[in-house]
């Protein structure tokens, strides 16, 4: 599940981990920590980005209007690392808010000037979720391990792996051990 091709050009592969969780130091962002290196990842917590719901004017004469938030520079960042890692936590048996915020603008995105490229520079790109709940999210999750294979298939592209994490209270997912040994496997890879 956690195989990752290792070097792109002859260097090692560049990360990014897309934060969703409301929480600081929750259990998803321990366990997405425990599963990258700390060298060559760059981790964005989107808590700490204004980024406007989608509105959508997909249909509309004018099309999308320009927002002035901060999704762009999130964006900017995703597309200039080589794997892309989608960390929340499992909230009502799918991603976080902010999460699916951030994903519903790439209707957006694949609409506007400088991006006409979006869906190929998605294909390019390694994509993986960590994710955590406390009911029973190995099976539980697995809709939202679906939603994500859909939404990559969109943009040609698919889902490279998943990390499911038990966890219900703060701190519980230290006590997954077949979590954190699956994170330990994608953390090796990656650092390579």
């Amino acid at each position: 599940m956690l195989i990752i091709h290792l070097l792109q050009g002859g260097r090692p592969m560049s990360t990014i981990v897309i934060h969703g969780s409301t929480r600081e130091n929750g259990n998803t962002e321990y366990l997405a920590h425990q599963a990258v290196p700390e060298q060559h990842t760059t981790h964005i917590y989107l808590r700490n980005y204004h980024i406007e719901a989608i509105k959508d004017e997909r249909h509309s004469e004018e099309g999308f209007k320009k927002i002035e938030d901060d999704h762009h520079t999130i964006i900017d960042q995703m597309l200039n690392h080589d794997v892309i890692i989608f960390a929340t936590p499992i909230y009502w048996y799918s991603m976080s808010g902010l999460m699916k915020n951030f994903i519903d603008r790439f209707s957006q995105v694949v609409r506007e000037p400088g991006y006409e490229t979006f869906k190929e520079d998605l294909q390019s790109k390694q994509v993986y979720v960590i994710a955590a709940g406390g009911d029973n999210p190995g099976i539980k999750g697995l809709p939202l391990i679906q939603q994500f294979e859909y939404i990559l298939q969109f943009f040609g592209s698919s889902l490279d792996g998943y990390l499911i994490g038990k966890a219900g209270r703060p701190g519980d997912i230290k006590n997954d051990s077949k979590a954190l040994s699956e994170a330990r496997m994608l953390k090796e890879k990656l650092s390579l």
